[in-house]
């Protein structure tokens, strides 16, 4: 065996040697962005049962909800600014799901799930309200989304949903 031999055969096994490195490192990567993935979306359904933890748990809360995203003039003055401090952070938890959804870390299933979920409330008339008031604290990516919404057929929130009969 002479040297030009040896030396292609060097070359073959350090090429081989980078190939596998490479596919190496794409499984480790795919695993790390489905954990991520994974990690992202259970931070999303925590971010919301941190919002709506409050609504379950304070009767008063959960009064002042149901009441304002209905009818926020049947509210005073402070019960309408608490309801303003409960849509705002329950939006700004929406915009974050929107966001993960935006850069591929949503799962578009759970994503659809969300976003039915956003339509029922963000239509409200509290909510519209609300949301006519204070855009500007949200995103412009948020707001683009959330006013190409459709109207759902038939709007159900904690408001609606034992209100009327729905055969």
């Amino acid at each position: 065996m002479n040297w030009d031999a040896i030396s292609a055969i060097s070359q073959l096994i350090g090429s081989l040697a980078v190939v596998l490195s490479v596919l190496y490192l794409a499984v480790q990567v795919h695993q790390s962005t489905r954990v991520s993935r994974l990690a992202t979306q259970d931070a999303a359904a925590t971010a919301m049962r941190d919002v709506t933890k409050p609504l379950m748990e304070n009767a008063e809360l959960e009064r002042i909800w149901r009441i304002g995203l209905e009818d926020i003039s049947a509210l005073s003055v402070e019960e309408r600014a608490r309801f303003f401090h409960a849509a705002y952070q329950f939006l700004k938890a929406f915009e974050t799901i929107h966001f993960h959804y935006v850069y591929g870390l949503m799962d578009k299933q759970l994503w659809e799930g969300w976003h039915g979920l956003l339509r029922h409330y963000v239509f409200a008339p509290g909510m519209a309200y609300y949301w006519k008031l204070r855009p500007e604290v949200f995103s412009q990516r948020f707001r683009n989304f959330v006013n190409s919404l459709e109207t759902p057929a038939h709007q159900r929130t904690v408001g609606t949903l034992f209100t009327q009969d729905r055969a």
